[in-house]
C-alpha cells in the first residue's frame, strides 16, 4: 500500500481543487451550481489576501481528497473557529480512513491556534457522511436553519 500523506495546497494545486470541487458537486447532485473556476480558486485561496485554506491529501503521489475551510468567529466562546466547506475523498479511495485523517488534521489545526470549534454542513441526505460524522464524536445542531443570499440575492438587495 502507498504512503499517505496530508499537505496544505499550494498555487501549483488549483486544478487540483477545481476537479474536487467538482467531483463533490456531482457527489453532491449539484453540479449545476458550480461557478469555480482556476482563476477564481487562484484569486481567493492563494492572492494577496486569502480567504479560505485547504488540506489535500495524496496516497503516494496521487491527489486523492481535500478539505477546504475558512476562519469563522464565536461570539458565544470569544474565539476563532474552523468552518469546513468541503471533504471530498474520490470514491475509489473511500473506506481507508482518509476522511478521518483529514478532519482529524483540521482538529490539530484548531487545538494549535486555540480555536473553539470545529463545524459544517451537511446535506440532510447523505447518511454515509452523517453515520461518519458521527462516529467521530460530532453532534447535529437541531433546531437551527441554514440561510444564505446568494450573489443574485445580494445584488437585488438595496445597500440605502
Amino acid at each position: 500500500m502507498s504512503e499517505f500523506s496530508i499537505r496544505p495546497a499550494q498555487r501549483e494545486d488549483v486544478a487540483i481543487i477545481l476537479n474536487f470541487i467538482e467531483g463533490i458537486a456531482a457527489y453532491e447532485k449539484l453540479s449545476h451550481e458550480v461557478e469555480a473556476t482556476h482563476e477564481k480558486i487562484e484569486h481567493y485561496l492563494f492572492g494577496e489576501k486569502s480567504f479560505a485554506s485547504c488540506f489535500i491529501a495524496f496516497e503516494g503521489n496521487t491527489a486523492v481528497g481535500f478539505a477546504l475551510y475558512f476562519n469563522n468567529y464565536s461570539t458565544f466562546v470569544s474565539k476563532p473557529g474552523i468552518y469546513l466547506e468541503d471533504l471530498f475523498i474520490e470514491p475509489s479511495y473511500r473506506g481507508k480512513g482518509y476522511g478521518k485523517k483529514l478532519l482529524l488534521k483540521l482538529v490539530q489545526t484548531a487545538k494549535e491556534n486555540n480555536w473553539g470549534r470545529v463545524e459544517w454542513s451537511v446535506l440532510d441526505w447523505n447518511k454515509p457522511a452523517i453515520d461518519f460524522y458521527e462516529s467521530l464524536g460530532a453532534k447535529p445542531m437541531n433546531g437551527w436553519t441554514v440561510y444564505r443570499l446568494s450573489e443574485k440575492e445580494i445584488n437585488n438587495l438595496s445597500t440605502e
